[in-house]
């Protein structure tokens, strides 16, 4: 009887509009594109509209104009036509300088701490609090530290990088240690294999997919404080050119600044995601 009537019931029919757009965009990567560039057409739209209207504040450009000097500013990124007048090209590789080597200096911090935190339970819970109290502070609240101590403005833009970077890793390096499989270092002790071997060989491939997430989150991180780093400091850098176009008041340059520090954001998480998937073997995680 239950059969029959499972039979007999109706099927939900799909609406005809998806049901034409799934036909003719059988694909989800291909519906997810086109829906972004419906999006996009309709923030530009009500952005030209909107800045010819008098909607927004006389500031603001339209669209099109943004649109024109940005491809100004990326169709010839490295021109040198004086001191304070470099190409945005210029100013993009000197942040990415900073942020290389400031991520780099805070990950080799991270890495062995946070394995020597993982391994002993006890040195975890003796620094834990002062990472709870020092990971939440602005970098804004390291710029004067770094200066008084350092007294000079590269090295205190690559420690505040540093300092503000590492805990991502820190952690997630003190979670992958911490959570390797019991019974993975109870065969190496069966093997007679040293301590430093077993962490070499067993505790840090077992930690990989843990460690490279909070490196991806400790770049980003990276990438989203130099910004801040470089308008106080000043000199070069793509905060400072943020800074120097509003004293302008080139508000398209801003910007075109803005999406290029999107665009180079999403490339560092992207290549992050691929070193996180090579090490996990291409397990999700």
């Amino acid at each position: 009887m239950n059969s029959s009537l499972a039979k007999n019931k109706p099927r939900s029919r799909a609406h005809p509009v998806i049901s034409t757009i799934e036909r003719v965009l059988p694909n989800q990567d291909l519906q997810a594109f086109v829906l972004f560039l419906l999006i996009l057409s309709s923030i530009l739209i009500f952005w030209e509209v909107g800045a010819k209207s008098g909607w927004f504040s006389p500031l603001m450009p339209s669209a099109s104009q943004t649109l024109s000097d940005f491809w100004g500013w990326i169709s010839d990124p490295f021109y040198v036509k004086g001191t304070n007048d470099r190409g945005i090209g210029w100013h993009l590789v000197t942040s990415l300088r900073r942020v290389a080597i400031g991520f780099t200096v805070g990950a080799a911090i991270a890495i062995p701490a946070g394995v020597l935190i993982g391994l002993f339970p006890v040195v975890s819970k003796a620094v834990d609090p002062f990472v709870q109290i020092l990971k939440p502070v602005s970098p804004l609240a390291w710029l004067p530290i770094g200066l008084g101590l350092i007294k000079d403005s590269e090295s205190t833009a690559i420690f505040v990088i540093a300092i503000t970077s590492l805990w991502p890793t820190l952690i997630n390096t003190k979670f992958g240690v911490s959570n390797v499989d019991p019974s993975y270092i109870d065969v190496t002790r069966t093997l007679g294999a040293s301590k430093w071997r077993t962490i070499i060989k067993v505790i840090l491939p077992a930690a990989a997919p843990s460690i490279v997430s909070g490196m991806r989150i400790s770049a980003g991180i990276a990438w989203l404080v130099i910004v801040a780093a470089e308008i106080l400091i000043g000199g070069t850098g793509v905060g400072y050119f943020v800074w120097n176009e509003w004293n302008n008041l080139s508000i398209t340059s801003i910007i075109t600044a803005i999406l290029l520090i999107g665009a180079i954001g999403l490339i560092i998480d992207r290549l992050f995601g691929l070193l996180q998937h090579w090490v996990s073997f291409g397990r999700a995680i």
